[in-house]
């Protein structure tokens, strides 16, 4: 299995430097990474760095607590398309999931995604497993394709834990064939990796790019 097209090369601490950026650049385009994943401020510097090399820039939308306002989100989706991101990967609001209002959570996820979509671009919507029960993992991810998004994603890496196989059994339980699942957070090798990807995954976010693929090299 090449693993090296399911990834997301992330770069998401706040303190990554110009310099950490662009070592992460290179690695993704030397090792044809799907994307570059990293914060906003760093979307339109990465896009003119990817530019003609097959690799996407990819970033983050109300992250990481997903408790902005909707405007806000939008707003902060639509900045980021216009800076050069192919894809954008929102926090879902996580607290009115686990208060049950969701039809707040599902119309939080639908405007961002609308705003993506009218942009020509793909939303991965971030549902934080580490936070929620099975039943509130297999709600929110029904929520999030009903929304329209493209993937349900598992997990920021700021959270309790990242992802585990278990969450994305889950998640791909619930949608099914009708939208793609990201597992993120806490995959480090190639063993991992597989795991995730065998349990419904499509794409995987990690900053562990480099030892995954090592033993495929």
């Amino acid at each position: 299995m090449k693993l090296n097209k399911f990834i997301d090369h992330t770069l998401l601490k706040p303190e990554a430097t110009k310099t950490q950026i662009d070592q992460i650049i290179k690695e993704a385009i030397d090792n044809q990474f799907f994307s570059v994943m990293v914060n906003p401020y760093w979307v339109k510097y990465v896009h003119e760095a990817v530019k003609n090399s097959g690799v996407k820039t990819a970033t983050v939308i109300g992250f990481p607590l997903g408790a902005n306002t909707t405007t806000i989100k939008v707003a902060e989706a639509e900045e980021a398309i216009d800076n050069g991101a192919d894809e954008v990967d929102m926090v879902m609001n996580i607290g009115e999931l686990k208060g049950g209002n969701t039809d707040v959570v599902k119309e939080d996820i639908k405007q961002v995604t609308d705003a993506t979509h009218d942009r020509g671009k793909l939303i991965k919507v971030i549902i934080e497993t580490a936070l929620l029960t099975d039943d509130e993992i297999t709600l929110a991810s029904k929520i999030v394709a009903d929304a329209g998004a493209d993937f349900v994603k598992t997990s920021t890496g700021f959270s309790t834990r990242g992802a585990q196989v278990h969450d994305v059994e889950l998640m791909k339980a619930a949608v099914g064939d009708k939208i793609k699942v990201k597992a993120a957070g806490g995959i480090h090798s190639d063993t991992d990796a597989e795991a995730m990807i065998k349990a419904g995954a499509s794409r995987l976010g990690t900053s562990a790019s480099l030892a995954i693929i090592s033993k495929q090299s």
